[in-house]
């Protein structure tokens, strides 16, 4: 029966990869469609799971443990999609040519970073070229996302956001597979939005991560440039129910050593 169900569980996936190869082919021979299309297919894999699909998707013992484990936030096909593609490579090879032809498209970097952002740290690569543009990528669609969610004031990419902070950041190993510029752009846009994910009480462990910074005896060490980014970005704020949460959180300052 589990055999049964994880090989239906793996054809719904190949399908849905399919259907996102086909929208992205569509977007690069359809300039005058390109923007539309590639909206679209952002919106589609930040859709929450029905039930019909997650009955489907999650009957594997597998998926079952996988979506349990990631406790807050909605089951999105982002979500499940990126732990496909670090399961099944080839299956996301066609997707990531594409989305490379398509870089300088809105929306295409927001779609990287959702569908690749696991495979990016669990499967091997080796060009130190590929890994920068790659990782450039993830920084610029996860920042684009998480605003959304600011302006929205949802946390449909949690998902992401903790994968980030909780198995990139605080996992040596794995943020050291990126570049070192990578690293650091990594970390501050963290430090914007781990109030925004209610994960403050990382907050020690991810300073005690920061990578190097070349001008730190003029910013000063992880604390300075951690409250530095997050003063910025409180005056960013616009949404009052997001700013009233932020400054709701700002209390885990007077309890958690900001000392170097």
């Amino acid at each position: 029966m589990a055999t049964v169900s994880s090989a239906r569980s793996s054809a719904y996936l190949t399908a849905l990869t399919q259907e996102i190869e086909k929208k992205l082919q569509r977007a690069l021979t359809s300039p005058s469609q390109r923007r539309n299309l590639l909206q679209e297919l952002f919106a589609d894999i930040a859709l929450e799971v029905d039930d019909r699909a997650k009955e489907i998707i999650l009957s594997s013992e597998d998926a079952i443990t996988a979506a349990e484990e990631r406790a807050e936030g909605p089951t999105c096909y982002y979500y499940v999609l990126a732990d496909h593609f670090v399961r099944v490579p080839q299956n996301g090879k066609p997707i990531l040519d594409l989305i490379v032809q398509l870089w300088s498209q809105s929306f295409a970097s927001n779609t990287f970073s959702l569908l690749f952002h696991k495979w990016l740290f669990e499967v091997q690569l080796e060009n130190s070229e590929v890994l920068l543009r790659y990782s450039s990528a993830l920084v610029q669609g996860a920042t684009n996302v998480f605003w959304i969610d600011i302006q929205t004031n949802t946390r449909r990419f949690q998902s992401l956001f903790q994968y980030l902070l909780e198995e990139v950041a605080l996992v040596p190993g794995r943020l050291k597979k990126i570049p070192l510029q990578a690293q650091r752009d990594l970390f501050l846009l963290l430090s914007r939005f781990i109030f925004l994910y209610n994960l403050a009480d990382r907050l020690e462990s991810f300073l005690r991560q920061f990578p190097d910074f070349p001008n730190a005896f003029l910013i000063g060490g992880p604390a300075d440039i951690f409250v530095t980014e997050l003063a910025d970005q409180l005056q960013k704020l616009k949404v009052e129910p997001v700013l009233l949460h932020y400054l709701s959180q700002l209390k885990v300052l007077q309890v958690t050593s900001l000392q170097d």
